[in-house]
């Protein structure tokens, strides 16, 4: 058993192999060459392709998540719940933080492609407002707010997004309200995705490695998660509303 229990252990290595090694290079590999094809080629309409077919899986995942798995799952007991979510997680740990960064990461390369006015210090602004509270936020989910390694990653997050408004503060200005919306929104969905939903991903999978695990504890993170992977599908909605509106001129 206490051999078992080392092979599961190991970092990356070790969560690959709960999420299957294929299935973890594949949710990996795809969506960042896709995105990496897109820019090469140079063709703004394959960049849209993956902009917004990353999106869709992204969105239909998380409603899937909200709406379906999480009442489902919560009419099981704890110990059935904890179980799901320890063969679920280490799955979507490799896969919807990907989609999200290639989502995100296309959708900027369209913003400046296509010239928005006062884009850029915009994007600075929301870059502060994502980076800082993410920090922030993985240091209270493992007790480590004060921790030196948190420190440092706040102060990086701090000055390296400060830099980035400095030196974008020259072309600051109104945006198009669609904009400014649209990256509002970007920012719930990436500090939630990557401050709450993310670490939490990382709670579970050091439960399953403890040699002792609080399928409870499991449970429960994994509810916690269902739960606001539907509010990240309904904010991925919303941004499809605001893309129509900011593409024709429409106040939906």
């Amino acid at each position: 058993m206490a051999g078992a229990t080392q092979q599961n252990t190991g970092g990356i290595g070790g969560l690959a192999q709960r999420a299957n090694p294929a299935f973890a290079a594949a949710a990996v590999a795809v969506p960042i060459l896709a995105l990496a094809g897109a820019v090469v080629s140079g063709d703004p309409r394959v960049l849209v392709y993956v902009h917004v077919m990353a999106g869709v899986l992204w969105t239909g995942i998380d409603l899937f998540m909200g709406l379906v798995l999480g009442p489902v799952l919560g009419g099981l007991d704890p110990e059935e719940r904890g179980s799901f979510f320890a063969n679920f997680t280490p799955k979507m740990t490799f896969l919807m933080p990907v989609l999200a960064a290639v989502t995100v990461t296309a959708g900027i390369l369209l913003g400046y492609q296509r010239g928005f006015a006062h884009f850029e210090p915009w994007l600075a602004l929301m870059t502060a407002a994502t980076t800082i509270p993410v920090v922030v936020l993985i240091g209270i989910q493992f007790d480590a707010l004060t921790a030196p390694k948190t420190l440092v990653a706040l102060a990086v997050a701090v000055v390296g997004s400060g830099a980035f408004l400095a030196t974008t503060l020259p072309d600051f200005g109104v945006a198009s309200p669609w904009i400014i919306a649209t990256l509002a929104v970007v920012t719930l969905l990436s500090v939630q995705g990557f401050g709450i939903i993310l670490p939490g991903e990382v709670r579970i999978y050091r439960q399953l490695t403890s040699g002792d695990p609080d399928y409870d504890l499991i449970g429960a993170i994994g509810m916690r998660n269902a739960k606001l992977g539907g509010i990240q599908g309904l904010l991925q909605l919303t941004i499809v509303a605001l893309m129509v509106g900011l593409r024709y001129g429409l106040a939906l």
